[in-house]
Order: structure tokens, then C-alpha cells, then sequence
């Protein structure tokens, strides 16, 4: 019997080898993304597209159309290019997207995440994001349907939340960071639009570019015998004591105002492949 020669790719040692990575990489901003050919903006967004998600929901992982052969992934720039969007649609309520990101370039040649939110259509809806009339809330920061956030609270989500997630995130931070490495973005932005959400950028590795003293004396206030502890007395839903020992019932309790100061100014960054370790409400459960 004649032996088949063993090989590998490893061994082999062409005589002019492709390389796997640019000598002199420089930072790709989503402003420059336009200029860059089709196939590579397609695989960019790609990156991000959840395969499991988008076949659980009858989405075709490569044509990205469902059964009916609508495109169910959109993606599109601002005018002016510094922002950048996609949105994975559902057929079940297509009011809400099954996943929402918007990134942008900043004015410190950087890009930041400046939104990213997923939705299982299966779950009931709150209209927190939108008054009895139908006029946006903004997630409840420029004002607040305070019915449709108490039943929220009650169903177990967060400030901002209209719907249950998918438990998708972790990943698709996962997936974030290796769009910025093919833009060669050795870091990110974020600014946390409510405190929940600023511990789980912490919790996933986030480091604090400012706000990270404002945090702890966030949790420092929650403590038994502090200010802001003494505050949950019951007054509102938000305000419930029991409130006071999770994270999300703090962050009902913030967004309902019990700080003298307003939640601004808190912002995060993430380096590639690193976690900062930042724990700023030590041993509180979600």
C-alpha cells in the first residue's frame, strides 16, 4: 500500500508569503468607511450578526433576508459619515429590532458606542419610550411614562428597557472588539446612558475615562445608614427600600431622581482584549 506524504500547512515555506497584517497599521474612522470597497464594509458588519439569533428567527445567516426574502439587516451612514448604524428586524413586532448598534466618530479621533440595545419581540413591551400620545421619551431621559416604567420594574427590566433582552450582549461586545482590531481601534467609547448600565460595561472590562469617583459614591450612598439609603422610603415605586441591594433598583431609584445631581458626564473606555477590573458596587447582585 502506498503511504500518503504527510504535510502540513505549517511546513510550508512559500517563497514570497502573504501577510496577515498591515506593516504600518493606521486607525480606520467610520467617516473613511465609504471609500473601502463593498465586500469589506459587508464583512465588517457581518462580524457583529449573530448566526444562532438570525436562524432562530428565520433569517438567513448569509443572504440576511427571511422566508419571504425581505432584508432583515440594514445598515446605513449619517451625511455627513461619522455615524454608522445597523438593525437586525424581526417578523414577529417589528416595532422593536431584535438589535439595534450606532457608532460614531468622535471630535478626539476615536469612536465611540453610542447606542446598543436587543430585544426579544416574544416578551411583553413596556412603552416606556413613548407617553400615553405616542411622543418620544428618549428611554425616559427627557421625560417619562411613569405607568409604563412601574410595569417594567415590576417585569424585572431597567431603566430605558421596552422589552426583555436575548442575553446576547456579553458576545456581542465580543464581536465589537474585533471590528474595532479590523479598524485598528486599540480602544473604544462608551457613555452609559443610566447606572445599570455602567456596571455592566464595568463587569465586562470597561475602564472609567471620568465618573468613576461619582460611582462610588453612588454605591457608598446605598449603603445601611447613608443618604441615599435613608431616601428609599417607599415615596414612589422607584423608591421601594428593598430597591437599595441590586443594582437595577438602584438604577430605577437614580432615574427616578433620588440624587441631588443628575446622571451626566459619566464616560468609559475599553481596550482591546483587556479587562480593567473597575468594581465600583463590590458584592451588590444585578
Amino acid at each position: 500500500m502506498n503511504e500518503t506524504p504527510k504535510s502540513s500547512l505549517l511546513s510550508l515555506e512559500p517563497e514570497h508569503p502573504i501577510p496577515t497584517a498591515p506593516e504600518r497599521p493606521q486607525p480606520i474612522f467610520l467617516r473613511e468607511l465609504p471609500k473601502y470597497d463593498r465586500e469589506f464594509r459587508h464583512t465588517l458588519a457581518h462580524i457583529l450578526l449573530p448566526v444562532d439569533l438570525l436562524v432562530e428567527f428565520g433569517i438567513d445567516p448569509i443572504t440576511l433576508r427571511n422566508n419571504e426574502d425581505k432584508v432583515m439587516v440594514h445598515t446605513g451612514h449619517s451625511e455627513d459619515g461619522m455615524v454608522w448604524a445597523m438593525r437586525i428586524l424581526n417578523d414577529i413586532d417589528p416595532r422593536d429590532p431584535l438589535m439595534e448598534i450606532e457608532l460614531a466618530d468622535t471630535p478626539f479621533n476615536r469612536i465611540a458606542v453610542n447606542w446598543v440595545a436587543m430585544n426579544d419581540p416574544r416578551a411583553p413591551r413596556f412603552d416606556v419610550d413613548r407617553m400615553p400620545d405616542g411622543s418620544p421619551t428618549l428611554r425616559g431621559t427627557a421625560r417619562r411614562n411613569l405607568q409604563a416604567e412601574a410595569a417594567a420594574l415590576k417585569a424585572g427590566l431597567a431603566p430605558g428597557q421596552v422589552r426583555k433582552g436575548l442575553r446576547h450582549f456579553r458576545r456581542l461586545l465580543q464581536d465589537l472588539e474585533q471590528v474595532f482590531a479590523a479598524m485598528h481601534q486599540y480602544e473604544f467609547d462608551v457613555e452609559p446612558l443610566f447606572y445599570h448600565a455602567a456596571i455592566l460595561f464595568e463587569r465586562y472590562g470597561f475602564r472609567y475615562a471620568r465618573g468613576e469617583r461619582f460611582m462610588q459614591r453612588i454605591h457608598e450612598g446605598f449603603l445601611p445608614g447613608s443618604d441615599l439609603r435613608r431616601k428609599m422610603d417607599g415615596s414612589t415605586p422607584f423608591r421601594q427600600p428593598r430597591l437599595a441591594d441590586s443594582i437595577r433598583g438602584r438604577s430605577w431609584a437614580i432615574h427616578d431622581g433620588v440624587m441631588d445631581e443628575s446622571w451626566d458626564g459619566v464616560k468609559m473606555y475599553k481596550r482591546l482584549g483587556v479587562h480593567a477590573g473597575v468594581d465600583t458596587a463590590p458584592g451588590v447582585a444585578w
